[in-house]
């Protein structure tokens, strides 16, 4: 993959390597058949950073609550509509782009109490299997790495559709979500409040608002 960048214009040049498909489907578990018409996402696609938002939000104070981004990633993703068990995400964060709005809550998140950037400049999402859960509904579980703390999540993906833009690209939305206690990923650091509770709660819900682009354009 190339090195992190941050959105740019999209252009047409030779598609990015992509995951090798798997030799053979693992066991398929779910709770009805696909949707026949999601055969024609299956293929190898990545994350259009220009239409997509990987962020979190958490709750400060106990009162209000604070969400940001990360700016640069990278991905790598292989979708199969017949049978979405042998669908696979990767997605590679730079710890370094976070983006609350405000520069000084942001050199706090990237330093030591924190991310730790300086130390630790990726974190890393990999799936281990998809289910599905329902009508355009899917469950993805996976492993997610922090300070080089690894630990299986499960993320909850709606397919929102697909469409061929007026540039001959194939679009695929995907709207994800989980929470995870940051703790288990050693993000301890905290403040007590006067009247009891944590000044960050240790509960982070992560988002994943995808547009994804099929790496070839359509011909």
């Amino acid at each position: 993959m190339n090195l992190f960048n941050r959105a740019a214009p999209l252009r047409r040049s030779a598609p990015p390597a992509g995951p090798q498909r798997p030799a053979a489907p693992p066991a398929f578990t779910s709770s009805g058949l696909p949707d026949p018409d999601l055969a024609e996402v299956t293929g190898e696609w990545m994350i259009d950073p220009a239409h997509s938002r990987i962020g979190f939000s958490v709750r400060h104070a106990m009162v209000t609550t604070v969400r940001g981004s990360f700016a640069e990633y990278k991905s790598r993703l292989y979708f199969d509509g017949r049978n979405p068990a042998r669908s696979r995400a990767e997605i590679v964060v730079s710890t370094g782009s976070v983006d609350t709005g405000v520069e000084q809550r942001d050199a706090h998140l990237v330093g030591r109490d924190f991310l730790d950037s300086a130390t630790f400049p990726r974190m890393r999402f990999a799936s281990t299997a998809v289910q599905m859960a329902g009508n355009d509904v899917y469950r993805m579980l996976g492993d997610l790495t922090i300070k080089d703390v690894t630990r299986p999540v499960v993320l909850e993906l709606t397919y929102i559709g697909h469409v061929t833009d007026p540039f001959g690209y194939e679009r695929a939305g995907f709207d994800g979500t989980t929470t995870i206690d940051r703790s288990d990923w050693g993000l301890t650091y905290n403040s007590r409040l006067a009247e009891g509770g944590a000044m960050v709660s240790e509960k982070v819900r992560l988002q994943f608002d995808i547009a994804a682009i099929r790496t070839a354009p359509t011909s």
